[in-house]
């Protein structure tokens, strides 16, 4: 197989990365640095360990409603994040565009969206994906070409393809939104079905196959116009939209001025040796 798309789950990483350093990290005019260069270091880790043919980074649009919102007013309720957090979240998609890379971020759709729609792209034209999430919604995506790399500890992560999410949720990739609406998902506040955990929902799609059988067969009758919605709600969007994805030569030169503009002397000397190595 030609090399592979690498899609990133842009908020994800730069989340984890802006809670695992310290907040004195700081950019020549004061801003905070710590998502900005923990995100850099983990994209550049990745791009060394792959070498795919392109890479495009999803972002969600804080402060714009989706569609999820509208089916379940309290989707995600109750999230909260600091105003540095935010500003760097802003001025990342300028440090992966320098880096010679695509963004995708449209009022309207969250990062996952953009990561379904590339995978379904790229498998359309024969080719192969690495979606990097730390989101478990993103198994739904894994197949015979489409690899999830997903974190589990430090500088590690998982490969998951169809067999490692059947042992991990006892379901196929393709039943993971449907396995999501019936467990529920305490992070984004989606409740579930009454009495069904993890494997009660395992156990449920095991014998119907999806969650629509499970209703067309009279189980959750109170419930199933809700459950319809979380389903929904649990479902990457393919028809996000996307920027083009031709092959790429990073830019890592323009990378390292932009880094050497904001004061992370560090960064910019790392993107230099990737520069200089070809």
């Amino acid at each position: 197989m030609d090399r592979l798309l690498l899609v990133v789950d842009g908020d994800s990483f730069a989340h984890r990365a802006y809670h695992a350093l310290p907040k004195s990290l700081r950019r020549r005019d004061g801003g905070g640095a710590g998502a900005i260069v923990g995100f850099a270091n983990f994209l550049l880790r990745l791009f060394q360990d792959e070498r795919p043919r392109a890479v495009l980074v999803g972002w969600d649009t804080l402060g714009a409603p989706t569609y999820r919102q509208e089916l379940f007013p309290g989707y995600q309720g109750g999230r909260e994040f600091d105003d540095a957090l935010v500003e760097q979240l802003d001025i990342l998609p300028g440090f992966v565009a320098a880096c010679g890379f695509a963004n995708a971020k449209a009022a309207g759709y969250e990062a996952d969206d953009f990561l379904a729609a590339a995978v379904a792209s790229e498998e359309r034209r024969g080719g192969g994906a690495l979606v990097a999430s730390g989101d478990r919604d993103a198994f739904q995506l894994a197949s015979d070409t489409t690899t999830i790399l997903h974190p589990v500890r430090a500088g590690e992560m998982a490969r998951l393809g169809p067999a490692e999410v059947r042992d991990r949720y006892g379901v196929e990739p393709r039943q993971v939104p449907d396995f999501i609406a019936l467990r529920g998902d305490p992070s984004d506040k989606l409740p579930g079905a009454r009495g069904v955990g993890p494997k009660g929902a395992a156990d449920l799609l095991r014998r119907y196959a999806s969650l629509e059988e499970a209703l067309t067969a009279g189980r959750f009758a109170e419930q199933a116009e809700a459950l319809r919605r979380y389903r929904r709600i649990a479902t990457m969007d393919p028809l996000a939209p996307l920027p083009a994805l031709p092959d790429q030569i990073p830019t890592w030169g323009a990378a390292a001025s932009l880094a050497r503009d904001w004061g992370l002397d560090r960064l910019a000397t790392r993107l230099d040796e990737f520069a200089g190595s070809g």
